[in-house]
């Protein structure tokens, strides 16, 4: 699957972009070699861009900007994308590409697609979905102010406090962009709004807010000032005043700010489609789809051929689940083996938070059992430890997908591989050991951390933005590794693992079908129900994921159909000298890129090898 699609960025960005800004171009002086040169200007221009999110710098364990909160308005979206355009400008009439060593020019080549991608997006600011079920800030800024602020004295918790305050000014700007994209015709599908309003609710029930159990973000603040106070860094008089403040700035800030988007949205939801379309459906809707696959899979691929991909693997992989279901012995066709699956008691854990408990502990049992064969597959290790955590009360959904959240470079965060647990009967436990892969090690843990603790590649790449084809693409890719490398024994647990497999294969087909062939959320839903084993509101929340966060769930498969292929690429062109640990170091050891970029990079090492 060649991939052309960052040739084709490039050259849009150039026509769009750098004629008209070469007056303001800044001179870079340069005594010494191009490379060395380009590498102290990628470290000027990292601290540029991380100055755009103190929440990044606080999740890379930084504190500076340790008070302030991200500037999630349009116009601070804007200012991004002329910074990349500017910099793009900067940086190729500073320097020769062709004086640069291989490994520089791939971050020439990774400044140039990231500041494409920025530029093309100008288009589609208005096409977003800014408040929805899945990612949006209104529910991930709270959980990573949570998550991140650490406070170890009394700056670290004013700081906090600032920032639970300045949570009503994000809300305020997130919904003022949500209400220019409704007048424009852009609202999320019913559903949403609903999620939405509930969890906003959520986020201000309890105390300081009302009357019962604190709420998460009381209940942050209290756990830090106990600690401090428990430590000696403050006296108990003064974490009183503390507390007051905290409790101010949710109440007065807040909390307003969290109930004008209930309102809103709450008026606005008749105007919404009780019947969940596809984009292409909306204001030039199917340009923004096409972008949006090129944008999640980094290649050229068209809707249709991405649905005919899903159709194939889907067929595929179920010739390899009439394999497992034979070897337990099932009388049965495959479809009543998928609702056997999907609803025999044994395949669950109790619907409670000891059946929740229990979900963890294996989930973390099968990490560490895999984790110790690590070093027969991988060179680099990531330094940073890894816990696996339940979601917090006000974002959890049920069924909802399970996710990964970085820890620190420097490891004294660990990295937390979250799961949602508010409904087991949406949990099976077939499923348990081939996610708690695709979240912990060999897949997200050691893409992202290797990545962030990469010590001679550019922090832009290290620490850099997620690329879906390449992170998701590694996901998968690491579930079909691990059975290599000796997991899965259970054959339900290699059910399990194909029917994650066959779930990402699923999602080619939902996410063209929804967006690109005018699917209903029902017709996705019954095409899921037929061909895995998914529990139906499981499936009926994936469905709705597709629907709000359009080409996202197409990344996987065909992410980690490239790598299989530039891996067997590479057995094949090295023979004897082919070493998986090699190849594995060389995916994970260049940061987040295009799947065109990793290919000439993994070309890149096959030449080095037969060099040697």
């Amino acid at each position: 699957m060649k991939t052309k699609l960052a040739a084709l960025l490039l050259e849009s960005v150039a026509l769009a972009g750098c004629d008209a800004m070469t007056s303001t171009v800044a001179t870079v002086e340069c005594t010494g070699e191009q490379s060395a040169c380009l590498n102290d200007w990628f470290a000027g221009k990292w601290e540029e861009e991380l100055a755009f999110s103190p929440l990044r710098q606080t999740e890379l364990g930084i504190k500076t900007d340790y008070d302030k909160i991200d500037d999630y308005s349009s116009e601070g979206q804007l200012e991004q994308i002329e910074w990349w355009e500017n910099a793009l400008a900067e940086m190729e009439a500073n320097f020769d590409y062709d004086e640069l060593n291989e490994e520089d020019k791939i971050s020439y080549d990774m400044f140039k697609y990231r500041a494409a991608r920025a530029s093309l997006s100008r288009d589609f600011l208005d096409h977003e979905y800014i408040l929805e079920q899945m990612d949006a800030p209104h529910a991930e800024l709270p959980s990573r102010i949570l998550s991140a602020h650490m406070v170890e004295n009394e700056n670290d918790m004013v700081a906090f406090i600032s920032r639970l305050g300045g949570i009503g000014r994000a809300m305020d700007q997130l919904l003022a962009r949500h209400q220019t994209n409704a007048e424009n015709g852009v609202r999320p599908p019913r559903f949403a709004y609903d999620f939405v309003i509930e969890e906003s609710k959520k986020l201000i029930t309890g105390a300081p807010f009302t009357q019962g159990q604190p709420s998460a973000l009381w209940q942050g603040t209290q756990e830090r000032l106990a600690s401090l106070v428990e430590s000696g860094a403050i006296t108990q008089e003064r974490s009183d005043e503390l507390l007051e403040q905290a409790r101010t700035a949710l109440v007065e800030q807040t909390a307003p700010a969290y109930q004008r988007i209930i309102d809103w949205m709450s008026e606005d939801r008749p105007n919404s489609d009780a019947e969940a379309q596809g984009v292409s459906a909306l204001p030039d809707g199917e340009a923004f789809y096409r972008f949006m696959l090129a944008e999640m899979t980094t290649t050229d691929m068209t809707s249709d051929q991405i649905h005919d991909l899903g159709l194939a693997e889907v067929a595929r992989i179920r010739e390899e689940m009439e394999a497992i279901k034979d070897q337990v012995g099932f009388e049965g066709t495959l479809e009543e083996f998928f609702e056997f699956v999907r609803s025999d008691p044994q395949f669950f854990f109790p619907d409670n938070d000891d059946g929740a408990q229990m979900y963890i502990d294996r989930a973390t049992l099968y990490i560490e059992q895999l984790t110790k064969r690590l070093p027969e597959f991988f060179g680099r290790l990531p330094k940073a430890p890894l816990e696996v955590r339940r979601v917090e009360s006000f974002r959890e959904q049920d069924g909802a997908a399970q996710h990964y959240r970085q820890g620190t470079p420097d490891g004294s965060r660990p990295g937390i591989y979250y799961a949602h647990l508010s409904d087991m009967t949406t949990m099976p436990v077939p499923e348990i050991e081939t996610i708690a892969y695709h979240e912990g090690n060999p897949g997200h843990h050691m893409q992202i951390s290797i990545a962030q603790e990469l010590e001679d590649t550019p922090k832009f790449r290290a620490n850099g933005e997620y690329i879906p084809a390449f992170a998701e693409g590694w996901g998968l890719y690491s579930e079909w590794l691990a059975k290599e490398m000796g997991g899965f024994e259970d054959p339900y647990q290699d059910f399990g693992r194909l029917q994650n497999e066959i779930w990402r294969a699923i999602r080619l087909v939902l996410d063209t079908g929804i967006h690109a062939k005018g699917w209903s959320e029902q017709q996705a839903i019954d095409y899921a129900q037929a061909n895995s084993a998914n529990p139906l509101e499981a499936t009926r929340s994936e469905v709705r994921r597709y629907f709000v966060l359009p080409g996202q769930a197409t990344s996987y498969k065909i992410g980690m159909i490239r790598i299989q292929e530039l891996r067997a690429k590479a057995e094949r062109e090295l023979g004897d000298d082919f070493d998986i640990r090699g190849f594995h170091d060389t995916v994970l050891g260049g940061g987040d890129m295009p799947l065109s970029i990793l290919e000439k990079r993994v070309d890149q090492w096959i030449a080095s090898v037969k060099e040697s």
